[in-house]
């Protein structure tokens, strides 16, 4: 059973910085596509960023390009999303994801396929960040 577990979440500051961790068990293949979503209160679930844990390869939503990156610890199974600069607009729920179908290419093009069957979810760790 694949389980993603989720830590780092918080409140902050506008301009301040949080790293969020996931990690990973139960799947014992290093390459997947991992990545990260968020959902606030009102609003559609929006992909962040991703990261291929094969090669390293990433994608990046436009809204956090230059203030958030991902990273990995392919030896842990564990990947990080460091958040600088966080602005309000930051604020939602957000949930590591790790999607067992997608290969490299897909991956740094689109980030994580949400609606894939093989695509397996934390419970979300909140971030909130006041003006």
């Amino acid at each position: 059973q694949v389980q993603l577990v989720e830590s780092g979440g918080g409140s902050v500051q506008a301009g301040g910085s949080l790293r969020l961790s996931c990690a990973v068990s139960g799947y014992f293949y290093r390459n997947k596509c991992m990545g990260w979503f968020r959902q606030a209160p009102g609003k559609e679930r929006e992909g962040v960023v991703a990261i291929y844990t094969g090669g390293g390869s990433t994608w990046y939503a436009d809204s956090v390009k230059g203030r958030f990156t991902i990273s990995q610890d392919s030896a842990e199974d564990t990947v990080y999303l460091q958040m600088n600069s966080l602005k309000p607009d930051d604020t939602a729920m957000y949930y590591c994801a790790a999607d067992l179908s997608s290969g490299p290419g897909a991956c740094r093009a689109n980030g994580v396929e949400p609606r894939s069957g093989r695509t397996y979810w934390g419970h979300g760790t909140q971030v909130t960040v006041s003006s």
